[in-house]
């Protein structure tokens, strides 16, 4: 399967993975093939992106995480921020007072549950270190935070996983990167879900969602010290350019460096209500060219060699003006996979096998989302 933008999708497609609404309901299921009046209906519920199958690409790509498990997650995730933004709204009423602890008290059933959920993902992943990133979740625009909150965990463990961090740092992690974006709950949600650009006034508004993430996790006792920090630190940039500190290097816990790439990586590999996604090459080519400034440099150069930038059954366009399938992914370089050169009129068995490892010269310049001889 491959992922395509909705835009690029045409009637006849069958879709390679389930498609959700905003309340986490199947809007489409996997196999159904669409036509004009269903494409439309995806477009309708804010979904961008979808997985297909066609001739190129009938190999499925499997998560991580089992898709029950990541759906009671995210749905757990937006429990808890609405709960809180419910508390809010009564703190700021007249008819209660309601200071931060109280608030926190309220709030403890749904922590303890997503401490649970993250304790069962992580002891899951953990059974299966040489994990690697192949596949960028869809997302629904109106439930954006909830997803990239969980896949920034994610990706943050496999990191984690990948620096060899021991066993008992790796739930901290996972939990903090859960986290990181709980002080968004605190803001007006007409801020937070904003389609366009932010005005300067808004932009300082969502740069208090570390401080006012931190300041909310500090009065949760069972969590650990280091899951706070990471709210708070999560856009922190090594150079020391980022906020709300500004601190630099080693200064910033390493928690917070891990996360702060699993969070730049996901938000650019997604469909948000102010950007389009990026294919995971070009994001990989920002992380890897801001590392060092924005970002920890091993860390970001590990985190490159763990993501899979065109999973096998992508269409890419080669340098040497050929348009090529992804035929086998080299683990060690997956830059630079076994493609095979697409020719009009002949079947994917019988096309030239090139593979980028041996010829160097040729490059790959981009994925191609549209099949070149139905467009």
């Amino acid at each position: 399967m491959r992922l395509v933008p909705i835009g690029c999708v045409v009637e006849g497609t069958a879709i390679a993975k389930d498609i959700m609404n905003s309340q986490g309901t199947i809007l489409l299921k996997k196999g159904v093939v669409l036509n004009d009046a269903l494409i439309k209906r995806v477009e309708e519920n804010n979904v961008l992106s979808v997985y297909i199958d066609d001739e190129y690409s009938d190999q499925e790509i499997n998560d991580v995480i089992k898709p029950e498990v990541r759906q009671k997650t995210v749905l757990a995730i937006k429990e808890t921020f609405e709960n809180i933004e419910r508390f809010n709204i009564r703190a700021k009423s007249s008819e209660l007072n309601l200071n931060q602890r109280l608030m926190v008290k309220g709030m403890e059933k749904y922590m303890d549950n997503l401490k649970n959920m993250s304790k069962y993902i992580v002891d899951e992943m953990t059974s299966n270190r040489n994990i690697m990133i192949n596949l960028v979740d869809i997302k629904n625009i109106d439930t954006y935070t909830y997803q990239h909150s969980l896949n920034t965990a994610i990706l943050s463990l496999i990191l984690g996983i990948e620096l060899k961090l021991r066993k008992d740092d790796l739930f901290p992690l996972f939990f903090g990167a859960l986290m990181h974006d709980i002080g968004k709950a605190f803001l007006p949600s007409s801020v937070v879900n904003k389609r366009g650009n932010y005005s300067q006034e808004e932009m300082e508004k969502i740069r208090e969602h570390p401080q006012l993430g931190y300041e909310y996790l500090k009065e949760h006792y069972g969590i650990n010290s280091a899951s706070k920090v990471v709210a708070l630190q999560h856009h922190e940039k090594y150079d020391g350019s980022g906020y709300p500190k500004g601190m630099s290097g080693d200064h910033i816990h390493r928690f917070s460096r891990i996360v702060s790439i699993a969070d730049c990586y996901d938000a650019m590999t997604s469909d948000t209500p102010n950007s389009v996604a990026l294919p995971p090459n070009e994001a990989i080519e920002y992380i890897m060219g801001s590392a060092g400034t924005h970002f920890d440099f091993e860390m970001a150069k590990t985190f490159a060699r763990k993501v899979i930038p065109y999973p096998e059954g992508t269409l890419v366009n080669l340098s040497n003006g050929t348009t090529a399938v992804v035929d086998l992914v080299n683990p060690n370089y997956p830059l630079r996979p076994r493609v095979k050169i697409l020719q009009r009129g002949i079947s994917l068995d019988d096309l030239v096998v090139v593979d980028l490892m041996n010829e160097t010269a040729i490059t790959i310049l981009g994925i191609e989302y549209n099949d070149p001889f139905k467009s």
